[in-house]
């Protein structure tokens, strides 16, 4: 769903409300006082309520990602540059999601659940929209299917899991690490 400025900034409001008191505790009220408008306004904009919200908030956070992701991609001419550019940018962003440290740390199984079981399907559904342009003009389909997959899922392990010797958002560490793993492809591809 395309946002307007009411429903843009009922989102604006529910992510204060979140970060603030968390999510089970948030109520449709705190909303439609904290964006300034009524309940039915709200329930109209986002009919189902507060679950229905949310979910569109994680759309939303999630298009953004993407968005600045894909333009920190923007120039890249090489397979091995473009993976290591966008892995380093999305750790990096990541890492820099105020929203996603407040949320992590008032509601720890929540965001675990929406970074890996609930919410990773439809992470990986979005990437593979906004990555494949960007990775199809060296892999086929299928093949830029699964890598978008692997490092959706590499990323989000390391950030949830930090190593102590492989760092995803320095670029010369990130290279070290996939180095093998796109050499292992290429070879299959020959």
């Amino acid at each position: 769903m395309g946002t307007n400025t009411a429903e843009s900034g009922i989102l604006d409001a529910a992510k204060r409300c979140f970060e603030q008191w968390g999510v089970a505790k948030v109520t449709i009220d705190d909303i439609a006082n904290a964006s300034g408008v009524s309940r039915a306004t709200l329930y109209r904009l986002f009919p189902g309520g507060k679950e229905v919200l949310f979910s569109a908030l994680q759309v939303r956070e999630l298009t953004d990602f993407f968005d600045r992701l894909t333009a920190e991609a923007a120039g890249v001419d090489d397979f091995e540059d473009l993976v290591v550019r966008l892995i380093v940018a999305a750790t990096r962003e990541l890492r820099a999601d105020e929203h996603l440290a407040i949320m992590l740390g008032s509601e720890p199984g929540e965001v675990l659940s929406q970074l890996t079981v609930e919410g990773l399907p439809r992470t990986i559904r979005v990437a593979t929209q906004y990555l494949t342009p960007l990775v199809r003009p060296y892999l086929s389909a299928n093949e830029a299917a699964t890598v978008i997959d692997l490092l959706v899922r590499l990323t989000i392990s390391y950030f949830l899991a930090p190593s102590d010797t492989i760092d995803l958002g320095d670029p010369i560490s990130a290279r070290q690490f996939i180095q093998p793993g796109l050499a292992a492809l290429a070879f299959a591809r020959t």
